[in-house]
């Protein structure tokens, strides 16, 4: 990778679909930080496909894709439920090839993911969870005004086997 990024920020479609599990299939080899393993995404391309357009329809769903000179690089998404009584709630994932950690990317993925959900006028929490030893990721959810509501024990598992600690994290949108 060249110092220089031709970033790109743009909603996921179906058309992506081959070069997204490409991409985390490599990123969940790079990090035991997700909760996605070796399988990868464990999704048919026409499968993924039309979860990606049924994604990009959603009012409360979002899948966005971080590219440099075309190649997704990183994805941040958040992911409602359809239930009335939960629907305002978003959980938040981002992802990025361990090659642009470093660089910001994250910060811009944040920034992007919420004014996403202050548009929407439906959403108005956004939650995560992050295991309490990702450091660069609990200081980017501060950073941003994320607040510790608990800590989930045993709420991962290493591929050593060791059970690790969870915090769970929120942000009010309004």
């Amino acid at each position: 990778m060249s110092e220089e990024i031709n970033l790109i920020i743009r909603e996921a479609t179906a058309a992506d679909a081959t070069q997204l599990t490409n991409v985390m299939a490599t990123i969940s080899e790079q990090t035991e930080y997700l909760a996605l393993d070796e399988l990868g995404m464990d999704l048919s391309l026409d499968l993924l496909q039309q979860q990606l357009d049924l994604l990009y329809q959603s009012p409360t769903n979002v899948l966005l894709l971080a590219l440099d000179d075309n190649e997704i690089v990183g994805t941040a998404s958040i992911s409602s439920r359809d239930e009335k009584r939960i629907a305002h709630i978003g959980e938040v994932g981002i992802s990025i090839l361990k090659e642009y950690w470093g660089f910001g990317l994250g910060s811009v993925l944040m920034e992007e993911l919420i004014e996403w959900s202050k548009k929407t006028n439906i959403i108005r929490r956004l939650e995560l969870s992050v295991q309490k030893q990702n450091k660069a990721a609990i200081h980017l959810y501060q950073k941003f005004g994320f607040h510790t509501e608990a800590v989930m024990k045993r709420g991962a598992l290493s591929d050593q086997g060791i059970f690790l600690d969870c915090l769970l994290m929120s942000l009010m949108i309004d």
